[in-house]
């Protein structure tokens, strides 16, 4: 039985959200469903959600302001 990869279209589970750090500050991240990015305010990083997997690679992030 295999599950649709549109689940994790729209969420991030809450408990990986408790566990996940920012790599650069180790602060919080926020996550936005619209972009499908976890945000790091204090390291103005948006770190990208691609299949449903956060790629946590400073190299990978987008800058933001």
């Amino acid at each position: 039985m295999n599950t649709p990869p549109e689940r994790l279209d729209s969420t991030v589970d809450p408990k990986l959200l408790e566990i996940l750090v920012c790599p650069v500050t180790k602060g919080p991240l926020e996550f936005d469903s619209t972009r499908q990015e976890l945000i790091s305010r204090s390291a103005k990083l948006a770190y990208p959600i691609r299949d449903g997997i956060p790629i946590m690679l400073p190299e990978e992030a987008r800058k933001i302001e």
